[in-house]
């Protein structure tokens, strides 16, 4: 059975033989850089999100983000995803060379390199992925990198945490998640892999 961890100790749980990172708001401090983008490309728009509509699809990819804002705002017809999204990606990119990483989290990183495989499991998209990896410092630490452009289906689905367990050759039972948001999780547990959430190892302020 899988298990669920609140972890307060920084540390990965005893017995795993593999660990996979989710990177927006777990590796990296980019949430309050990704929501800004969207609050952007919303008022551009004509349409309206808060925290709690970015909290509730932390770890969806950035087109099914702008599908519901699109749907929640009532503009189809009005304005196309690739419009939102586009906007949305070139505010970020202002704004991506301040972000930092989640120390708690890269310094297990540091910590087990080498001496466990690791993977990044992500909802991100291939480029920015790449780019707020470079930019932490954290991109020489991860050989396997699966993202939104590499799976079919996304969290909560699992198909995203079983590939990064595929190419790491380790049984999805053995595998530790850091995760940060509740799709996130979920799709770990659905894995069958041990899941930690690492929200309360730092303060978030968005």
């Amino acid at each position: 059975m899988p298990h669920f961890f609140i972890a307060m100790e920084h540390d990965i749980l005893a017995g795993v033989k593999g660990l996979i990172f989710d990177l927006d708001g777990t590796l990296a401090d980019t949430m309050p850089y990704h929501f800004d983008g969207w609050k952007k490309a919303c008022t551009k728009f004509g349409a309206h999100i808060d925290n709690k509509f970015l909290r509730k699809h932390t770890g969806s990819p950035g087109w099914i983000i702008a599908a519901e804002i699109i749907r929640e705002s009532g503009l189809d017809g009005s304005v196309t995803i690739k419009e939102i999204m586009n906007e949305k990606i070139n505010e970020f990119y202002k704004m991506q060379h301040l972000i930092k990483p989640i120390e708690p989290v890269a310094a297990i990183v540091r910590k087990y390199s080498g001496k466990l495989p690791m993977a990044v499991g992500t909802g991100g998209h291939r480029e920015a992925v790449e780019r707020t990896l470079e930019i932490t410092g954290l991109r020489k630490y991860f050989e396997i990198i699966v993202t939104a452009n590499d799976v079919n289906s996304f969290k909560p689905d699992p198909e995203t945490f079983l590939k990064c367990a595929e190419l790491m050759n380790i049984d999805p039972a053995l595998i530790e998640v850091f995760e940060d948001g509740d799709l996130g999780i979920e799709a770990a547990i659905k894995a069958g892999m041990r899941v930690t959430d690492v929200r309360p190892w730092y303060d978030s302020d968005w």
